[in-house]
């Protein structure tokens, strides 16, 4: 569809060539929150002199407007009598604007006439999410053979609702998660939840650094968080341990002082 030409609101002196008008053939684009508007114009100066045009977009709070011409980027452009010159209008939507129909403005001004093109930008709705902790740290110590609880937060990062949000995790093997809750039904826009993971790491697990990935998802949108579990002996397999250590050094001791003599 093609928008309407703004014609000059004064006349310069000189001789006049034709109507001078700021054009596109495509005025209503549809884009995602993370995605830039697109929009190719025309600038015609249709007097008999030239002009200096600035260029300005009239855009919602927290979205940013760009001109380029021949691939550069400008905010004014110099047009001679009667010339024409292709330029380039993009917008980038704030991350936080709403779903909707978005009206811009954009002028073209110079000293004795300002030029107007009326764009319209269709912001889809976005899904996306992310999964932290509260503090944002992502690690933990356990002992093994124990039940650890980590607090994690699943965030709604994008402009749409999120709906039946599902939790799961990827462990070493025997390990077990499980999730409360295991479900969540709806987290807003700019909203979050947060669910607590029940790790249970087996008995005689070994010493040492571990990783669990834990994922939330949704038909839409998915998000991942890996955890470093760094796993501890228990204090009671240690003595333990130190017993089997004083048991064998004795039974050595008692071999020697029976058959040494010999």
């Amino acid at each position: 569809m093609a928008g309407l030409p703004a014609n000059s609101q004064a006349q310069p002196s000189g001789k006049p060539i034709g109507s001078s008008s700021f054009q596109t053939n495509l005025f209503n684009l549809e884009a995602g929150a993370n995605e830039p508007f697109r929009y190719s114009a025309t600038l015609k100066n249709g007097t008999g002199q030239p002009k200096i045009y600035a260029l300005d977009a009239k855009v919602p709070s927290g979205w940013l407007a760009s001109f380029r011409t021949l691939g550069s980027p400008v905010t004014s452009i110099h047009l001679e009598a009667g010339a024409t010159q292709e330029v380039s209008v993009e917008l980038s939507a704030s991350p936080y604007s709403k779903p909707g129909k978005y009206a811009i403005p954009v002028t073209a001004i110079s000293p004795v006439d300002t030029l107007r093109l009326n764009l319209e930008a269709v912001l889809k709705g976005a899904y996306k999410m992310e999964l932290t902790t509260p503090s944002g740290r992502l690690s933990e110590n356990v002992t093994e053979g124990s039940l650890e609880q980590i607090v994690c937060t699943i965030k709604n990062t994008g402009t749409l609702p999120l709906t039946n949000v599902e939790l799961s995790a990827q462990t070493p093997p025997k390990w077990q998660v499980t999730f409360e809750p295991a479900k969540v039904e709806r987290i807003d826009p700019s909203g979050s939840i947060d669910v607590t993971a029940k790790v249970h790491v087996p008995d005689k697990t070994i010493a040492g650094d571990y990783v669990s990935t834990f994922t939330a998802k949704t038909q839409n949108a998915n998000a991942d968080a890996a955890f470093r579990i760094t796993v501890k002996t228990s204090l009671l397999s240690g003595w333990l341990g130190i017993l089997v250590i004083l048991l064998a050094i004795g039974l050595i001791f008692r071999l020697i002082r029976k058959y040494g003599r010999r």
